[in-house]
């Protein structure tokens, strides 16, 4: 068997499925799955699958950059649809965009293209499919970074014609990070899905999306599962329980005289700069292994009842998400004149609070960091 880097799967072997693609088998966690990479669909196929496609991504904000950019670099035919005099519009620009030649607005990039890469938020997309729908005329493509204008279509109204393919590729990282990678010669995780093969060829042109923004591995999904992961996952460990959790420590460590700079090191700093690129590399019974018999001891034990503790709050969770409760308390928050005043008064009150402000500070002290 032949590890593959990157990962933690091992390839068992490759499969022929009835469409004659080559697929690699490989083991999770003593699960079989099937996942496409760069030897089974390689960039020059993927170039031969879009060589007549005129991918038009609409909305350069998070994921828009990136995904043009990387499509850009591999050689396809890209142009932007952004909406004139708005900061975005002149990013575009600055990353080389020419207004007229490959920078557009919205409807005349919708008109143009051939493959619509729907990449404005949730919200945008939303206030835009109006526009954008007339466009997608029989024939074309609609691309998704999300699931979500699709899976909750009684919010959005974000409702396909029947002749179009829909189609999405889901990277697992931030714009930023979907770049960097690329640039660095690496690729990312991706999830795709089809939700509608009008042409019969939608997975065929959903794996050349994929490996044409970047992706080195490309995990198969449904729109579903991939916004009721998203959703779960963006709420709970990677950002809404780990702030939580975080915040929760640190508040029980200077109610008991800790310092600020103590808490702090103790909550956050060692977590995000020694053990969490550790357990990225190595796994945390890595982490275990390697660490003190004190740590160690406290840390099995411990960490029993705080999965009893979390799991009825990640099944709420779920559920909420899978109900559309989510999704409708996101598209009510984003339609609010107001939204962006108020969201900044959140993130100031992270910002401006005493741990993020220790951690300000902490932050400058890191070794090769240059002094204010």
């Amino acid at each position: 068997m032949r590890r593959i880097p990157g990962t933690s799967g091992e390839i068992l072997h490759c499969v022929q499925n009835d469409k004659k693609r080559i697929m690699a088998k490989m083991n999770f966690g003593g699960v079989t799955e099937e996942v496409v990479t760069r030897k089974e669909f390689p960039l020059q196929k993927a170039k031969d699958v879009l060589k007549n496609e005129v991918i038009a991504i609409i909305g350069y904000g998070v994921q828009g950059p990136a995904q043009a950019l990387n499509l850009r670099d591999n050689g396809l035919n890209v142009i932007i649809g952004q909406r004139k005099n708005s900061p975005s519009f002149e990013k575009a620009k600055k990353d080389g965009w020419k207004e007229e030649k490959n920078l557009f607005d919205i409807e005349e990039a919708a008109k143009r293209g051939t493959i619509i890469a729907y990449l404005l938020s949730d919200a945008g997309q939303i206030q835009a499919w109006p526009t954008i729908k007339p466009h997608l005329t029989s024939g074309k493509t609609l691309f998704f970074s999300h699931g979500f204008g699709i899976t909750y279509k009684k919010h959005t109204g974000i409702v396909p014609p029947k002749d179009v393919d829909v189609i999405l590729v889901a990277p697992k990282g931030s714009g930023r990070t979907v770049r960097k990678i690329f640039l660095e010669g690496r690729g990312i995780n991706s999830s795709f899905a089809v939700f509608q093969d009008a042409s019969g060829k939608a997975k065929e042109k959903v794996l050349a999306m994929g490996i044409g923004v970047g992706s080195g591995y490309l995990f198969e999904t449904t729109f579903q599962k991939e916004v009721y992961s998203d959703l779960t996952g963006e709420r709970g460990v990677l950002m809404g329980a780990l702030a939580g959790i975080m915040e929760a420590q640190y508040n029980i460590l200077r109610k008991k005289g800790h310092t600020p700079s103590e808490a702090f090191n103790e909550t956050v700093e060692e977590a995000t700069q020694s053990l969490i690129p550790l357990i990225s590399e190595n796994g945390m019974d890595w982490m275990y292994e390697n660490c003190s018999t004190t740590a160690q001891r406290g840390a099995l034990d411990w960490r029993h009842k705080f999965r009893k503790a979390v799991e009825p709050v990640f099944k709420e969770l779920y559920e909420k998400v899978k109900s559309g409760h989510e999704a409708e308390v996101v598209i009510k928050a984003n339609s609010k004149p107001d939204y962006k005043k108020q969201l900044r008064k959140e993130l100031d009150e992270i910002k401006n609070s005493e741990m993020w402000k220790a951690g300000a500070r902490v932050r400058e002290l890191r070794p090769g960091v240059s002094k204010k």
